[in-house]
């Protein structure tokens, strides 16, 4: 497995060098931080990133509807009916997030252990944080 994460590691890098959108770059980086730090057996593996992608898909998609809810608002010129259907769309929202986040890790619990779904919380925290440590680095150059 040790072998696997390696060359993983290697073609993330080497795709890195081409010329890819940034979303692109840290998607596969965040794959393979992922996929190191869980230690996925192969069939692990197979079965976690279709349900780890379509989870990533459904609450990207969430967030944005939350984003477009909000921007919507112009809080200079906003009547008190449009704030409370607003804040009734943002309040749908995060409880369709809430039910999203509960169907993955159900979903998980049948494909990876309970100790390796609370890794992988840390380990998308630890990923975040290194990514802006980077981009803090970055900023400075």
């Amino acid at each position: 497995m040790k072998k696997f994460t390696n060359l993983l590691f290697i073609i993330s890098f080497s795709l890195l060098s081409v010329a890819q959108s940034n979303r692109d770059k840290i998607k596969t980086l965040k794959i393979a931080y992922i996929t190191e730090k869980l230690d996925l057996s192969e069939k692990e593996a197979q079965q976690f990133w279709p349900i780890y992608n379509n989870f990533e898909e459904e609450n990207s998609n969430l967030r944005r509807q939350a984003y477009d809810a909000r921007k919507k608002a112009d809080l200079n010129t906003i009547t008190e009916e449009q704030a409370v259907n607003i804040l009734k769309e943002i309040r749908l929202n995060e409880n369709k997030k809430q039910a999203l986040e509960n169907d993955f890790v159900d979903r998980l619990t049948k494909v990876i252990s309970a100790k390796k779904i609370i890794l992988l919380h840390k380990i998308e925290d630890d990923f975040k944080r290194k990514m802006f440590e980077e981009y803090k680095k970055r900023g400075r150059h």
